[in-house]
């Protein structure tokens, strides 16, 4: 699903702001990347906060990695969006971001993968777990390939989290859903019993 370039960039920001909000990141933390056609995309910039940017902060650029326009430079991070794209020619929109519960889960090193929350398993599926690749490398992009077609998210080892979708809209609300299953996924772990759901019920959940 594509938009137009004002819809875009003004997408990016409302998002950027809904992040920050919620402390899903701190700083300058995070990326927001939205595709405009084919080849096409507007990201966020590099070095600032995603509660406090501009329109004309935002760069566009195509699918080789080269900046079409815009005066900042790229997120770091805009290897790691690329690949998403290119791998799941589907996908309209990611985001990435450091939600405190999920990041605690990559950090630890455990997959949010236990069918234990109808709502995550009917709306979001199963979170894999990334391995770990230096940031701002062509290692994240070979690290999360394999999970770009058949998985709504994931976490990255000792980093934070991604998440895409058709739009803005659905890869942000996946994203707050798996901060969510996380958050739910420790309150069990603390309790010390989760009741697991039947493959018959998770099959049914996910609409097999």
């Amino acid at each position: 699903m594509y938009t137009t370039d004002k819809e875009a960039k003004a997408k990016i920001i409302e998002i950027g702001k809904r992040m920050y909000a919620k402390d899903f990141v701190a700083a300058n933390d995070g990326n927001i990347s939205c595709k405009v056609n084919d080849n096409e995309i507007w990201i966020t910039p590099t070095g600032v906060s995603k509660g406090f940017m501009q329109e004309e902060m935002l760069i566009k650029m195509d699918l080789q990695g080269n900046v079409l326009a815009g005066i900042s430079k790229p997120s770091s991070g805009y290897r790691m969006h690329l690949r998403v794209y290119i791998e799941n020619t589907e996908v309209g929109a990611v985001v990435h971001a450091h939600p405190p519960v999920a990041t605690a889960f990559a950090i630890v090193g455990i997959a949010l993968d236990k069918p234990i929350y109808a709502e995550s398993i009917a709306f979001l599926g199963t979170v894999p777990l990334a391995p770990y690749a230096r940031q701002g490398t062509d290692e994240i992009p070979k690290s999360i390939a394999p999970y770009c077609k058949e998985y709504k998210a994931l976490l990255l080892a000792n980093h934070g989290a991604l998440a895409w979708g058709k739009d803005l809209t659905e890869a942000w609300y996946r994203m707050e859903a798996l901060e969510h299953y996380a958050l739910i996924s420790m309150y069990t772990q603390n309790l010390g019993k989760a009741n697991v759901l039947s493959k018959a019920e998770v099959d049914f959940l996910r609409g097999v």
